[in-house]
Formats: structure tokens, sequence, C-alpha cells
């Protein structure tokens, strides 16, 4: 057998390696953090555009009676519905408010009615449904609502529809200024408070004049809108978010150069 070789071992210093120290820092941190806030406060969810609300065309159309009359024409009885009795009088904002609410009602009622009715309702509803290209903030406490009759909806829509037609999309395109429901201002006299309290308490202390009709066969199944989150109530589940990534990130980072220095 052959001999075997010498084994040689290298004797020379132990190479050191060198750890580079992270990036990331707390402050670079805030500055991620700062931004991802300030993005959050410019983003067109949570903040409100000159054209939310523009129209620089006419969206009511020239035949706009006819689905109305034809749906009133086909009512066998007046359905309890709800009209804002005390919205602030702002030139052609009221107007636009008027047939927010009413299109409201359209998709309600199309919900619980027939299929014919369906179809009527349908054609009234696509007549005013431009207006849900406006991002209107919720409806504000103040705003009360008096329990009418469809067919007295119906004359209202026929109304601000012809109200609007003369001047949208011509001298008035930009309603920005109509996003948020403003109310009259409140008149309290000592009168009236006397008699709203005696009215009150012979009722029952009943706020049905206040609020949306309660769901019933003959309303057709009316149920009080949804109001979707303000965007404050957004920002705010937003920001723990924002807070926890960037301290997560920057902890993952330390532990990932600390681990291999401490198993060296």
């Amino acid at each position: 057998p052959s001999p075997s070789r010498p084994r040689h071992r290298h004797e020379g210093p132990r190479a050191e390696m060198t750890v580079l120290a992270p990036a990331w820092s707390p402050t670079s941190s805030l500055v991620v953090l700062l931004l991802l806030l300030l993005l959050l406060l410019l983003s067109p969810g949570l903040q409100a555009s000159p054209y939310d609300c523009y129209f620089d065309y006419s969206p009511v159309s020239s035949t706009f009676s006819g689905p109305i009359s034809e749906l009133t024409e086909y009512l066998i009885k007046d359905y309890p519905v709800t009209l804002a009795s005390n919205l602030q009088d702002e030139k052609h904002c009221k107007a636009l408010w008027s047939l927010f609410l009413a299109q409201g009602w359209m998709e309600r009622l199309k919900t619980v009615a027939g299929s014919k009715m369906q179809k009527l309702l349908e054609k009234v509803n696509t007549e005013i449904y431009f207006v849900t290209s406006c991002a209107f903030q919720p409806l504000p406490r103040c705003l009360r609502l008096v329990q009418t009759n469809i067919s007295h909806l119906l004359q209202d829509t026929f109304t601000q529809l012809l109200t609007l037609r003369s001047c949208i999309g011509k001298d008035c395109k930009n309603f920005s200024r109509c996003l948020e429901v403003q109310c009259q201002p409140a008149q309290t006299h000592p009168e009236s408070q006397q008699s709203s309290c005696l009215s009150l308490l012979s009722a029952g202390i009943n706020y049905s004049s206040t609020l949306l009709p309660p769901r019933s066969p003959g309303a057709l199944g009316a149920t009080e809108l949804s109001q979707p989150p303000s965007p404050q109530l957004l920002l705010l589940l937003l920001l723990p978010v924002a807070l926890v990534l960037p301290a997560a990130a920057w902890c993952l980072l330390w532990v990932g150069v600390a681990l291999p220095k401490h198993c060296a």
C-alpha cells in the first residue's frame, strides 16, 4: 500500500465575517410612514374632486315625462313613500338632492314590485340615474322626511327634472358644491316647541315622520338606505396597518442580520 500523504493544516489567521449594518433605520421608517399617510389623505377615495359631480352634457332626456306618466297611470293605489320637507333652497342643488332621494326609492321599490311594475320603475329610474355619478355625502340628521304617496313623489320628480333640464350641462355644469345635502335652518319658537311636544306625547313618541317608513307590504318593502363609510373611518382603519408594517419590516431586517453574526 502506498504511504499516506501527510495532512497539512492551515495555521493562518481566521477570516472574520464582516456584518453590514442594515440600511433601514427608525428615521427612514418614520419617513415611509409619513409618506403612506400622505398618500392616504390624497387618494381619490378620501378627497372630493371638483369633478365628482360634473356634467358637460345634459343628462335629462327630452322624453322623461313619458315613463313618469306611464307609471302614474299604472298605479292601482298610492303606496306610501317619503319626501324631504326641509331641504335648503339652494339654487339647482335642491333639485339634485330631491332626485337623489327619489332614485333611492326607485331602487328599493324595484326589489319588491311585480314584474310589470319593475319595468315601469326601471324606466323612471333610468331617467334619474345620472345622480348616482355624484359622490353625495351621508344624509344629515337634520333632514326631515315626511310620509307621502308615490304619486306625489313622481310629481315632484317631474318638477325637479324640468327645473334641471333648462340648466344642467349648459349654464351650470359643476355641481360639486351640492355633494353635501343641506337642511333649512331650524326655527324654534316656544309655541312650536310646546305643540310638537304635545303631538309627540299624543302619538306615543312616534318618530316615523323623520325616518324612512318601515318595511310593510303596503309600502312595497321600503327599507332604510345604508350609509357608506366615511373617509375618516377608512383612514382610522388603515392607520394601524401603516404603523405596524414598517415596524415589522424593520424588526425582521435586524433579526435577519443579527442571526448570522450570532451563529458565526
